[in-house]
């Protein structure tokens, strides 16, 4: 891993943690992520696995730690682990499909249902749930799902355009 490559997937985390610690949490404790967004903008743009080992681990232990959910340390990790892999493994096999701002919104919205899902279904293994799953998958992952999908929507174009403009090569087909 190159050290501009490294500097830039840290800073996705970062505005992703910065991100995530300032959005109150609006239903039993949970709150929209955006922190999945950066970590999806940074598979898409540095797509190799030992980035996504790298993105996954670290925005599952700042999530976790930001995290206002009860007991949601450990299930942040879990999620954000195996989300990143799950969209990665969807995204390289895609990989024939032009890398278009469509493309990445709708793998955005499905990895923030899958994230949801896997986030509740360990939350409800290890800590139990402050609701039912139904409710709280409905009243926060849905609408975390189209407020990610319109977070990349206006993300996406900015940064590759800022990497096409400075001549930094990544995974993104120019």
């Amino acid at each position: 891993m190159n050290t501009k490559t490294l500097v830039s997937l840290s800073l996705l985390v970062g505005i992703g943690a910065a991100l995530h610690f300032i959005i109150p949490g609006f239903f039993l404790g949970m709150k929209p992520d955006l922190m999945l967004v950066m970590m999806f903008l940074g598979i898409f743009l540095f797509t190799e696995k030992k980035n996504v080992l790298l993105l996954g681990v670290l925005t599952g232990v700042i999530s976790g730690l930001t995290s206002t959910f009860p007991g949601g340390l450990l299930p942040n990790i879990i999620d954000k682990f195996i989300t990143a892999f799950v969209v990665f493994f969807i995204f390289i096999s895609l990989r024939h499909l032009k890398n278009s701002i469509y493309s990445v919104c709708v793998l955005t919205g499905v990895g923030t249902l899958i994230s949801g899902a896997v986030f509740l279904g360990s939350a409800l293994l290890i800590s139990g749930l402050p609701g039912s799953f139904l409710a709280l998958y409905t009243m926060v992952v849905l609408p975390a799902a189209a407020l990610n999908i319109l977070a990349m929507a206006i993300i996406y174009p900015v940064v590759t355009n800022i990497l096409r403009r400075t001549g930094y090569r990544t995974a993104v087909k120019h």
